[in-house]
């Protein structure tokens, strides 16, 4: 019996000492495993992390009756972060349904994702092994399989690019005052009666009232003198002639006194022998008997004559003609012509500051683009709406001007409001700008998309979105031709990396952001062109120092990490 039982131990023992040794062995070779890991760098798109990892084992080296499970994880200072899929591989003895290597050796292909932080930009990947044998298991040591994190793709500049609406200020204004002469048939002279006309009378005060008012400049005075078309042109001519004559006397007697009148060319005279266009005009506005014949007359015929010999024929139709037409065609049509000339800007900006209840929507909307500061800006917008508060106008600037100082919530408040007036497409532009903002693409999109009419401004936010979602081309094409940092971050990230650079060096104005530079020195790493890429990191730190720290982690860089001139640059 202590026999069997020595026998049992010693059996035992060498089946323990046997499932260590298979353990020990693999952990021993470990080193003979070969990984290859795309990207050899990890990147970051579309906010992850995504990997790719192939395992090969040398032939005899991985145990029958051994479990392995390999964990990717990404360490960082201050933390680390497995990817979610967990890769497991057995022996060929093992009695489950993993990925199985044999003696003979095998490989396996894994590919994982994480959502990137920024705390991963320098980083390890390290692959955690884990072997199990029956009740055994053992811990391999981490294996260290690439270096990560370039986030490049997370420069995206992400502006909001809102849409002010315009005043429609214009300082100088023209109007005008009309009134007409009539004259008996075949006869130039102005009747007493005609002098008393109710227009005529109007007119007369209009002249007084400007020549005494500030705010407004006489510019002209215009007399067009008339027959009407019934008669022969030997005598209609120069019976418009006469009517010119007498029609300009009068209304020049009306400026003896006006000093603006004495300026050269200030009357001006016009005679028309034959009114056909006045006919015309009177005709379609009448209800006259057999209007639409006369009217296919005046079509059908340019000669004068013929045309009043048609009309004429239609006896009932000219009766009318002779009363209610004709008459109306004896005229001088006199026209004084004024300048309104409203307040400066100068003045505009004076009195938003002191009173600007004194001011009219329009002027209070332009204020709002005289000023520089933010602060002021605001408040002129919001004392329009206080104002006008049905001003779709000044909500939307208000909005526009909160963007600006970087109060995003306050911005898409105002922005819902000018929406609840109307819900056009500028509107719908900077609601989605709000959104891109804060960060919420899937509502910006929406809003993009929703416009019945795309802008520059919303296909600028389509490629903002397009870049964050590592769709590249489609960034590409929503930027157009039109250089911008944003153009040359989606081409860089997309592989063409000349056509960046190109883009980069066609832009007349860089960031004082300093990303332009930045990119730059990023594209110069690239293609391993050491002036482009100095003069690029020194320049976007010229624009702002902080680059310096951000240059010095980046893997972009790796290969100047070591270089001297590139770590005085980055001290």
């Amino acid at each position: 019996m202590k026999k069997f039982k020595s026998y049992f131990i010693l059996i035992l023992a060498a089946t323990v000492l046997s499932s260590c040794s298979g353990l020990n062995k693999m952990k021993k070779n470990s080193k003979l495993v070969k990984y290859e890991v795309t990207p050899k760098v990890l990147e970051t798109h579309a906010g992850v992390v995504t990997v790719t990892i192939k395992g090969t084992f040398p032939a005899k080296y991985f145990d029958k009756k051994t479990t392995v499970t390999a964990t990717p994880v990404l360490t960082y200072a201050g933390g680390e972060t497995a990817f979610e899929k967990v890769q497991v591989l057995q022996g060929e003895s093992v009695q489950a349904n993993n990925k199985v290597i044999t003696t003979k050796g095998g490989d396996f292909t894994y590919t994982g994702t994480i959502p990137y932080k920024d705390a991963m930009k320098m980083s390890q990947l390290v692959l955690r092994l884990k072997a199990v044998r029956g009740k055994k298991n053992l811990d391999f040591e981490p294996v260290k399989i690439a270096d990560g994190v370039i986030a490049t793709s997370t420069l995206v500049e992400k502006e909001a690019k809102v849409i002010k609406m315009k005043d429609n200020y214009i300082r100088i204004n023209p109007e005008n005052k009309l009134a007409d002469i009539n004259y008996a048939i075949n006869k130039a002279e102005i009747s007493s009666k005609e002098l008393k006309a109710e227009d005529i009378a109007l007119l007369k005060a209009y002249i007084l009232s400007v020549s005494t008012d500030p705010s407004r400049q006489l510019k002209s005075a215009d007399v067009s003198s008339y027959a009407s078309p019934d008669g022969s042109m030997k005598i209609n001519e120069p019976l418009s002639v006469k009517r010119g004559v007498t029609a300009d006397k009068f209304i020049k007697k009306e400026f003896t006194k006006i000093e603006a009148a004495k300026a050269e060319g200030f009357f001006n005279e016009k005679t028309t022998p034959e009114d056909w266009d006045g006919f015309k005009s009177e005709v379609e506005k009448s209800s006259i008997q057999d209007k639409e014949l006369i009217l296919r007359v005046l079509s059908m015929y340019s000669d004068p004559d013929v045309r009043e010999k048609e009309i004429k024929n239609m006896s009932a139709a000219f009766e009318a003609l002779k009363t209610d037409i004709l008459p109306k065609l004896r005229r001088s049509k006199l026209a004084v012509n004024v300048d309104l000339v409203g307040r400066t800007e100068e003045q505009i900006l004076a009195q938003m500051r002191a009173d600007p209840k004194a001011l009219g929507l329009e002027e209070m909307l332009h204020a709002g683009t005289l000023t520089t500061d933010l602060n002021e800006q605001l408040k002129f917008y919001q004392t329009t709406e206080e104002n006008f508060p049905k001003c779709i106008r000044a909500k939307n600037n208000t909005g526009c001007t909160y963007m600006a100082l970087g109060k995003t919530d306050e911005a898409i408040a105002e922005f819902e409001k000018a929406k609840a007036i109307e819900n056009n497409d500028v509107i719908k532009n900077n609601l989605g700008f709000g959104a891109l903002v804060k960060g919420d693409m899937a509502k910006a999109e929406e809003y993009f998309n929703s416009m019945t009419a795309a802008t520059n401004e919303s296909k600028w936010g389509l490629g903002v979105i397009a870049i964050t979602k590592g769709e590249y081309d489609k960034a590409v094409n929503y930027f157009g031709t039109e250089p911008c940092f944003n153009l040359a971050l989606a081409q860089y990230l997309k592989g063409d990396v000349a056509k960046a650079k190109a883009t980069l060096d066609s832009m007349k104005d860089l960031c004082k952001c300093g990303k332009p530079s930045y990119l730059k020195a990023v594209i110069g790493a690239r293609l391993d062109d050491k002036n482009y890429m100095l003069a690029g990191l020194r320049e976007a730190i010229g624009f702002k120092p902080e680059w310096k720290a951000y240059a010095k982690t980046d893997l972009e860089f790796a290969k100047f990490f070591n270089d001297d001139t590139f770590k005085s640059t980055v001290q």
